[in-house]
């Protein structure tokens, strides 16, 4: 196993191209996106990743990474593109097929073929095998065919890649056994394998747990909002109970993962799945409760201007799939009294269709600041940094701004029951 072909360069794909081409295979990565394939083969990357810049760097100046439009023959295939949401809420794999159908023309009998891809159950078996099966390919016994999900944090990925275990569920046993062998030549967390579709609803259920005590967490805000009490510090000190671990409340879920792998489930089995869909609902509902308290805060003010600080789904990341802090800034948007701003140092204008401001411009003349997103320069803000403002009230829906300025206002999202109209 010497050639590597990673079908898909976003989030996921490139470092993974990265780490495999830093352990000596010969890598050739594949993008639909002619400019990404150009930026990359000059060594520059088109996402943040702490990291990631410097060894991309070195892999392309070492000749072991180049990026292709199309695909090339290799010893491993590893699919990494992404697979959102319909409108209705089920699973959009025509990525997936799409890339599939892609590297079939280029497939021999021996090869393994990986899915990296997040994917409702069953998809391995009744989707990916069936192409293979139709290029002529008999997907369990001339192809090694396996799902292995990545399971990586944001910020952390080319720690986490390399440390995390790693679950491989092949379509068979000898196709789960050589797909692991694959990562066993990176990883030096457990590699364990299964079945491909146990692989499957492992990374579903993952995310699903994630996105349903966050739900319990958000209710919890809006429980405490009622009853005058500070969820933040409820949290705290649930927590201190030796088999209880509540996570954070916030501005609503979002990402690639969350937001969108609970719905593969609710797909496959809706009758069985009423708990995982009333997380959904919560957790959605959010943006709304936000704006909501934005409301509550600005019903004085004529034309309240107000500056959203962070638009991605997470901090210290540049990445605003399924942002929930997107949904508040357009929700706000559609009031005609809210002059809006939107301010993120990691966003790059391109990114969204809203023009992006400045710091300096976010808050000069603003009456209140709404903090979506937790990234350390939010976290390390100073009193001086809102001295522009009209007036100074920060609405902190992360809990993670630290200010002991008796002249600005914050309120988090956690302790809402005191919240006072803002006067001019």
């Amino acid at each position: 196993m010497k050639k590597v072909c990673v079908v898909g360069l976003g989030y996921i794909g490139l470092p993974t191209s990265a780490i495999f081409a830093n352990a000596g295979f010969e890598v050739v990565g594949v993008d639909v996106n002619e400019k990404v394939v150009q930026t990359l083969n000059t060594g520059e990357i088109h996402i943040e990743e702490n990291g990631l810049p410097e060894l991309f760097k070195k892999v392309v100046q070492e000749g072991k990474f180049r990026a292709s439009l199309v695909p090339e023959k290799a010893d491993v295939f590893i699919i990494a593109v992404p697979t959102p949401i319909h409108e209705d809420y089920t699973a959009n794999i025509d990525y997936v097929v799409d890339a599939t159908k892609s590297i079939v023309p280029y497939l021999e009998k021996g090869n393994v073929v990986i899915v990296e891809s997040t994917i409702p159950p069953r998809t391995m078996d009744d989707v990916v095998a069936p192409i293979i099966r139709e290029h002529g390919l008999d997907p369990e016994k001339d192809i090694y065919l396996a799902h292995c999900p990545e399971r990586v944090l944001p910020g952390r990925i080319l720690i986490e890649l390399v440390e995390n275990t790693r679950i491989v569920g092949g379509v068979t046993k000898e196709a789960a056994k050589k797909a692991a062998d694959v990562y066993r030549a990176i990883v030096k967390g457990e590699v364990i394998e299964t079945e491909a579709v146990t692989a499957e609803m492992s990374k579903l259920m993952e995310n699903t747990f994630r996105d349903v005590n966050i739900a319990l967490a958000n209710e919890l805000v809006k429980i405490s909002q009622r009853i005058g009490v500070d969820a933040h510090k409820v949290i705290e000190l649930a927590n201190k109970h030796p088999r209880v671990n509540i996570h954070l409340p916030g501005p609503g879920v979002g990402g690639h993962c969350l937001a969108v792998d609970p719905y593969f489930i609710i797909e496959k089995a809706k009758e069985e799945s009423p708990l995982i869909q009333t997380a959904r609902r919560i957790n959605n509902s959010m943006p709304y409760f936000v704006v909501e308290q934005i409301q509550r805060m600005t019903a004085e003010l004529a034309s309240p201007k107000v500056a959203i600080f962070g638009l991605t789904y997470k901090g210290n990341t540049d990445d605003v799939r399924e942002s929930p802090a997107i949904k508040i800034y357009e929700l706000l948007k559609q009031h005609s009294r809210f002059e809006v701003r939107a301010y993120d140092p990691h966003v790059k204008q391109e990114q969204v269709s809203f023009p992006l401001s400045t710091l300096e411009e976010a808050v000069h003349g603003a009456h209140l600041v709404v903090v979506l997103a937790d990234h350390n320069e939010f976290k390390n803000m100073k009193a001086e940094d809102f001295a522009a403002m009209k007036t100074k009230v920060i609405f902190d829906t992360k809990n993670c701004v630290h200010l002991n300025d008796e002249s600005i206002t914050v309120y988090k999202i956690g302790n809402l029951y005191s919240v006072k109209a803002i006067q001019e």
